[in-house]
């Protein structure tokens, strides 16, 4: 499909007059869910989905409006009037970016433009074809929403590959890659993408056809807000297992001892059979595994045996399959992540290194989260999507710290960055890599001159979350489908 409309475009430097034309091509295109800036129900639709609380503080940048299309038809127009109006777009399907980028502004490029946000959460239709093992799935659906669905509909014998965040919208998640516990088995929620339809910036519906295969490559791990609004995604389903068995093992014990238990993980969490998944985390107090497979453990107390909906649930940290299509996160915090990817096993005194760095944190609120790689994954070759992090990684780090309202936030990211520093020697180098889903604007924002922008992005976080080749590859696609920039944010790709 490919349509395509006339943007009356609007330009002003006064933004009341802005606001007043947005507000006025919005309405007369159909489409009467928003707020402008100021108006009595913007702060709760704008906050509704945010997840790190940082980004409700006085200071950050936001929107001039916030925009939740409600179809196909709404989106499209959304776009156009936004681009009448002269302002940037950001697409928000979950807003669980760790920066705040599907929502805000930052970065030396972001200046005082005014932005607009399209706010996909009432596009959560999701369709599923047991029969074919596929389904179309609208952007705005979260990961909890696509699993309850999909399990529904095939009888519990059908699954996704992708997160275990249940509130995670799809849009962002199959956007960057989208890694999960069933990923060491069926790859990337990208990896099993069969088609899309792209809502572009000059208003087109575009499917993979129309889209081209350099463009639909992008979409699928290049990372969000560079492309367009994705509309909705055709997802190849997996077979699962009638039962699955999960078991979450929680450990305590002297540094050393888990130093030297964590050590041996690295030989065989990566190692393990592709249908066994066991990721490691690290807080004050606990060594703590998580597990899922087909098969049987010794220690019967910690293991539970359900089906694979229940345990997506289960990891969830929810109380039942029914609170998998709940919107609403339980807990939401102020917090700073980071990622690192490991291509050889870290030795025992800087495994322990890290565990009393931890005991010296803001307890309870400091974490790393050690994911296996291996399987399937180390089969894919790093360029079949913008995602590279493939053979050779045994896995893939996160480091995280939260607080609370009344605390202070700074000492508490520069603890975190410390930690990030120290484990420079022990990680992937040339580049050292991260995860685009796990967004850091610590690596570096989109330069303010455009003629500066793609060479900037290059050498700090474009090869580290995509490799050089595949990061010069994204640069051409966005060239191709948005080169005047309209999706934008301080990482997305910058066109030539």
């Amino acid at each position: 499909m490919n349509t395509k409309t006339i943007i009356p475009t609007i330009r002003s430097s006064n933004p009341t007059a802005l606001f007043k034309s947005l507000s006025s091509c919005l309405v007369a295109s159909g489409v009467g869910n928003f707020s402008l800036a100021g108006s009595p129900s913007y702060a709760s639709l704008l906050n509704f989905s945010v997840q790190n609380l940082r980004f409700t503080l006085p200071g950050v940048r936001k929107p001039a409006a916030v925009v939740l299309p409600a179809s196909k038809r709404d989106l499209r127009r959304a776009v156009l009037c936004a681009r009448g109006a002269a302002t940037a777009i950001r697409v928000r399907s979950g807003g669980h970016s760790y920066e705040g980028q599907s929502y805000t502004a930052s970065g030396a490029g972001a200046g005082s433009a005014p932005f607009v946000v399209i706010d996909l959460m009432n596009l959560n239709r999701v369709r599923v074809d047991a029969a074919s093992a596929t389904a179309w799935v609208e952007s705005g659906a979260t990961l909890g929403e696509v699993y309850h669905a999909v399990a529904a509909a095939s009888s519990s014998s059908l699954a996704f590959t992708a997160g275990s965040c249940s509130t995670v919208g799809v849009g962002g998640h199959i956007s960057g890659g989208g890694f999960g516990l069933l990923s060491r088995k069926f790859m990337l929620a990208a990896d099993n993408v069969l088609d899309a339809l792209l809502v572009d910036a000059e208003g087109r519906v575009l499917d993979r056809r129309d889209m081209g295969e350099d463009v639909f490559w992008a979409i699928r791990g290049g990372g969000g807000g560079s492309w367009g609004a994705v509309y909705a995604w055709k997802l190849r389903l997996v077979p699962v297992p009638n039962a699955v068995t999960v078991f979450t093992p929680k450990r305590e014990g002297s540094v050393d001892d888990m130093a030297g238990l964590v050590h041996r993980w690295q030989f065989v969490g990566p190692a393990l059979p592709d249908e066994f998944y066991l990721s490691v985390f690290l807080t004050i107090g606990s060594s703590s595994s998580r597990s899922q497979k087909d098969g049987n453990s010794s220690r019967r107390s910690e293991v539970s045996e359900m089906s694979w909906v229940e345990s997506a649930a289960k990891f969830a940290g929810l109380s039942s399959v029914a609170e998998l299509t709940s919107r609403v996160s339980k807990t939401k915090h102020y917090g700073k992540n980071k990622s690192d990817y490991v291509k050889g096993p870290i030795p025992p005194d800087a495994l322990a290194a890290i565990l009393r760095y931890l005991s010296s944190g803001p307890a309870p609120a400091g974490y790393v989260i050690l994911d296996p790689y291996g399987g399937a994954m180390a089969r894919a070759a790093a360029t079949d999507t913008p995602f590279p992090h493939r053979a050779g990684n045994l896995y893939g780090m996160q480091y995280g710290v939260t607080w609370e309202a009344g605390e202070e936030g700074e000492p508490r990211m520069a603890w975190l960055r410390r930690l990030y520093a120290y484990m420079a020697p022990h990680v992937s180098r040339d580049p050292r890599a991260a995860y685009v889903n796990y967004i850091d604007l610590d690596l570096g924002t989109e330069a303010a001159d455009a003629a500066a922008a793609v060479g900037r992005a290059r050498e700090t976080w474009g090869t580290a979350y995509f490799s050089a080749e595949n990061f010069d590859r994204l640069v051409r696609a966005k060239t191709r489908i948005d080169p005047a920039n309209v999706f934008n944010n301080a990482q997305s790709i910058p066109p030539l």
